[in-house]
């Protein structure tokens, strides 16, 4: 409210010069007419009616466009919001991948990849559930953007240049993200 009223206060005594500068131009001038002096003043009240709308629709655009852009990072973060955890779990699961390709000969040993067989299975339906999927790398072309290659090896009849013929450590990726890219083996 005092706000409003200082806001009035300051009008009232802008009001008051341009009413001062037009008894000043009308003493200066005698044969300027009293409709040219108001027409002048509605002229310069018009131009800052336009100038204040052009300010308004301004600061309408920009609180647009922040609110599409708060709206848009929202929306990723949304998306992407296992993405760290993706990633810190990628490790274990390797490591449970690893122990389940040592063989066992025992009755004790099989019972216990077993266990890890389901632990394994039980991680893989959780980040498939967060929309994190491993790539597919043995026997496709190599992709730069989805694959690593550490190593090459000479193509073959058998094997075609740029196709990957082994698999070092697995790549993940999280919708359209790469996690992790697949560490691979590329015929060349």
């Amino acid at each position: 409210m005092k706000k409003r009223k200082e806001v009035v206060s300051v009008k009232k005594e802008e009001q008051e010069e341009l009413d001062e500068q037009k008894d000043v131009e009308v003493k200066e001038d005698p044969e300027v007419s009293e409709t040219e002096v108001e027409d002048a003043g509605e002229d310069n009240l018009k131009a800052e009616l336009d100038e204040m709308e052009d300010k308004f629709l301004r600061a309408r655009a920009e609180i647009a466009n922040m609110s599409n852009r708060f709206k848009n990072e929202r929306e990723l973060l949304v998306r992407y919001r296992s993405q760290d955890l993706g990633k810190k779990l990628l490790p274990a699961i390797d490591n449970l991948e690893r122990a389940m390709a040592i063989e066992v000969d025992d009755e004790q040993g099989a019972s216990l990849k077993k266990g890890i067989s389901m632990v394994l299975e039980s991680l893989h339906i959780a980040l498939k559930e967060e929309g994190i999927e491993e790539i597919p790398a043995m026997g496709e072309i190599f992709d730069p953007n989805l694959h690593q290659a550490v190593q090459t090896i000479p193509a073959g009849e058998d094997v075609p240049a740029e196709t990957i013929v082994e698999v070092l450590q697995k790549g993940y990726k999280l919708q359209d993200r790469v996690l992790r890219a697949s560490m691979v083996i590329v015929a060349q």
